[in-house]
């Protein structure tokens, strides 16, 4: 059996081994003996740093102030529709009513391999996988139609700024979700002014009701127009259904379902309003925007030479006017002559 300690032998070693304690005899048992510490550790500590003053009114480069909150996810939706609007030279505006996801699914992959069949224009470019469907929120699409179409960032005058250092600099704040563009569309649509002056925005707001998809383009593309709309919105003859055997996807319930729901109401084009009618003559030009380029330039060619014409025809008619008139002076003057010769 192991020998065992006495409660005060532990005690003494506890007592040992905690160096951090400090032993101070009695003064009455050891009155010359000197008191004896055990030293404890010493950290160093670092001097606080000087603190950095931020001017109050302070405004970061990268958090311009803002009109609305720019952390939300409606502002954000903002900022990409104003982007979507001003990027896009090509879009149509379709009406939806309750599509599944499956649905939308099936309308995008035959819309998908109606487009890849698109050969590519004079430049060389596929554009087909740039071109997308997607569902928007219309009260907001709304809001950035209106600041695309009355709020000029050019015209935006510069205010001052204080910088990290307290220097005062000129800044212009023209972004999309500024005081400026938020003022704008106010003095714009108070009052009626906005239906009363003709605009892009007061021809296609009456499209804007209820749940809508654009479709857009990255490019002006009658070909890659004419293939959306056989699939998205046939109407033949100019624009028939893909045929089924060779697109038997197409006809399968799921995504007639979906088309059926699917109702296309106009499109802008550069800017311009079209209705269903004008979109179908976008699509119906044959050989793209190259063809139509060349037809223009034919055009002009024409003019120019019928302009040539007329006026030479012109002068010409004048001089033959004259030649005869001269013509006509002249043998009168030669026919009394002649009769005094006759008569000497």
């Amino acid at each position: 059996m192991h020998a065992r300690l006495r409660c005060s032998a532990v005690r003494g070693l506890s007592s040992a081994v905690k160096a951090s304690r400090i032993y101070r005899p009695v003064a009455s048992q050891l009155p010359c003996a000197p008191i004896v510490s055990v030293s404890t550790r010493q950290y160093a500590s670092a001097a606080a740093p000087s603190q950095l003053t931020v001017p109050k009114d302070y405004v970061p480069p990268t958090q311009p102030p803002t009109a609305r909150p720019a952390d939300v996810r409606k502002a954000q939706l903002l900022r990409s529709y104003t982007s979507l609007l001003r990027s896009t030279p090509l879009m149509l505006v379709f009406q939806h009513n309750n599509l599944t996801a499956t649905e939308w699914a099936a309308i995008r992959r035959e819309l998908r391999i109606a487009l890849a069949e698109v050969p590519a224009g004079s430049d060389g470019v596929d554009i087909s996988p740039a071109i997308g469907l997607q569902v928007i929120r219309t009260r907001i699409f709304d809001i950035a139609l209106k600041i695309v179409e009355f709020f000029d960032p050019s015209k935006v005058e510069p205010t001052l700024a204080t910088t990290l250092t307290g220097k005062r600099v000129k800044t212009v704040y023209n972004h999309d979700l500024s005081e400026a563009a938020y003022k704008a569309v106010k003095e714009a649509t108070k009052d009626g002014l906005a239906e009363a002056k003709p605009s892009a925005y007061t021809e296609l707001a009456p499209l804007l009701v209820g749940p809508l998809a654009v479709l857009t383009f990255p490019t002006v593309s009658p070909a890659h127009l004419a293939a959306a709309l056989k699939v998205l919105a046939p109407s033949p003859p100019a624009f028939p259904a893909p045929p089924r055997k060779k697109y038997p996807g197409y006809y399968d319930p799921v995504a007639q379902n979906g088309l059926q729901k699917l109702l296309l109401v106009g499109g802008r084009v550069e800017g311009k309003v079209f209705d269903i009618d004008g979109m179908h003559w976008v699509g119906s030009i044959e050989g793209g925007l190259d063809s139509l380029r060349a037809q223009l330039v034919y055009m002009l060619q024409s003019a120019g030479l019928g302009l040539t014409s007329t006026l030479e025809g012109a002068g010409k008619s004048l001089w033959l006017t004259m030649e005869s008139r001269r013509s006509v002076l002249e043998e009168a003057e030669k026919g009394p002559q002649e009769a005094e010769k006759t008569e000497s």
